[in-house]
């Protein structure tokens, strides 16, 4: 018997994800946007154990190939740059970097942030205010403007780039948390769990945090993108990543002094980004309305109007 009721959540679990896979195929938009990021962070991951060689080593003969070229063999279908080195290698290579610098910033913004909204919007008082006011403090510079005079007096670096990133991302955490929490405190079930003796840390861990993480997660994937191109453009600008280290920031960077003689240097390498990003925020925008009950009757609304036309 207890086998089958700690079967029911499993159940129940796994019907969520099968009615969550389901909304996602039947949107066209959406899949294309998770199957391009799924080809990405699979390049991304595997590609530079087998291409960091030709993203890095010289060769001034291929200086500036031009792209679209089978000849030199298919390393170089996209070119070469200023110092005959691949540039699909070095587009393949860079995301390593570029993805590292934006998931190891979002990840500490969620936890640092969810953790602060999260304290300040279930104890309140002048945990709360101060929470908030160091979160005003943040968002009265421009993200931009801040990270720039900070990189410019501490130096650029991977770990000071990681930093300002993170710390330029708090505020919208700690906000969005902390007024998703001011809502959970006062359900039924969280009043009940207090008056039958559950203590402050029980009750966050237990029932409230749970319900906060799709909000949380949903908002990191929204932010993602933001920080790939905030990271990109400390890179091009001279202040994020520094040589040998390279990302596509950095190369549009290099590329751009070329663009009248080799325009894919900076061409290409953009292209990576605008794809990136653009995939990231058409599926971050379908998971946060698929995750909102009150929204996902326009998924359903639209799916209902594709069958419907004619073929």
């Amino acid at each position: 018997m207890s086998d089958l009721v700690s079967e029911q959540p499993v159940a129940v679990e796994r019907g969520k994800v099968a009615a969550f896979m389901g909304m996602l195929f039947k949107d066209p938009f959406a899949v294309t946007a998770a199957a391009i990021l799924i080809i990405i962070f699979l390049f991304a991951i595997i590609g530079p154990l087998i291409l960091t060689g030709e993203a890095t080593s010289m060769n001034l003969k291929m200086r500036n190939l031009p792209p679209f070229s089978l000849d030199r063999g298919w390393i170089y279908v996209l070119g070469a740059d200023n110092l005959g080195r691949s540039m699909l290698a070095r587009i393949i290579v860079g995301a390593r970097t570029t993805f590292t610098i934006a998931l190891c910033a979002v990840s500490l913004s969620m936890v640092a942030g969810g953790a602060l909204g999260v304290i300040a919007g279930y104890f309140g008082g002048w945990t709360s205010t101060i929470t908030l006011r160091l979160a005003d403090v943040i968002f009265s510079f421009p993200a931009l403007l801040f990270a720039l005079i900070v990189l410019y007096i501490v130096g650029p670096s991977v770990t000071n780039v990681i930093a300002i990133l993170a710390v330029g991302g708090l505020p919208h955490y700690i906000r969005v948390t902390r007024s998703e929490v001011l809502e959970l405190r006062q359900r039924n079930y969280v009043n009940a769990a207090r008056a039958i003796g559950a203590g402050g840390p029980r009750i966050l861990l237990r029932h409230i945090v749970p319900l906060v993480l799709p909000t949380i997660i949903t908002l990191g994937a929204l932010d993602f993108s933001g920080v790939v191109l905030a990271e990109s453009g400390l890179s091009f600008l001279g202040l994020g990543v520094q040589p040998p280290d390279f990302t596509w920031g950095a190369m549009v960077s290099s590329g751009r002094n070329y663009l009248q003689t080799a325009w894919w240097l900076a061409f290409f390498p953009g292209l990576a980004i605008i794809i990136t990003t653009l995939s990231m925020n058409i599926l971050a925008h379908w998971a946060r309305t698929a995750a909102d009950p009150q929204q996902r009757w326009r998924l359903q609304l639209s799916h209902t109007r594709n069958r419907r036309l004619p073929k």
